[in-house]
């Protein structure tokens, strides 16, 4: 079965690269944009399982992103999650009117991320890992 791929589209080279390391070590095949238009134009070139939005972006910002999505019908169904460092109770509602799944608010936890990304994607929720143990024998 081939990863889900997921575009993240976000400004903040810092938040990107450490959601793309998280979600890469995954399994999910990742793909990049760091504004409106090309964020708008990855999402058509590569249609992904899911789409994580930055809200505050050059160019337009994340609504702008999802108003055009909805404009285009190869990708107007992609689930969108938005992360934004923005104030939650201004533009949670909103996002979530505009056809956002979920809302969640920088810094976001890596587990929180990745549940949400499941949820989402109707994947089952993870199980606890645990450690690996080798045995070496005698040394």
């Amino acid at each position: 079965m081939a990863n889900k791929k997921i575009l993240i589209i976000e400004d903040d080279p810092d938040v990107l690269q450490g959601m793309h390391i998280r979600l890469k070590a995954s399994h999910y095949d990742i793909f990049l944009a760091g504004d409106t238009f090309s964020g708008v134009a990855e999402a058509r070139k590569s249609e992904p399982d899911l789409i994580l939005l930055d809200l505050g972006l050059p160019a337009g910002g994340g609504f702008v992103v999802m108003e055009r999505l909805k404009l285009i019908p190869s990708v107007a169904i992609i689930p969108i999650i938005v992360v934004s460092a923005r104030d939650r109770l201004e533009n949670q509602k909103r996002a979530l009117e505009a056809g956002a799944k979920a809302f969640l608010q920088k810094p976001v936890d890596d587990a929180e991320l990745l549940a949400v990304i499941r949820r989402v994607l109707g994947e089952p929720a993870a199980r606890r890992e645990q450690p690996t143990v080798y045995d070496l024998g005698c040394i």
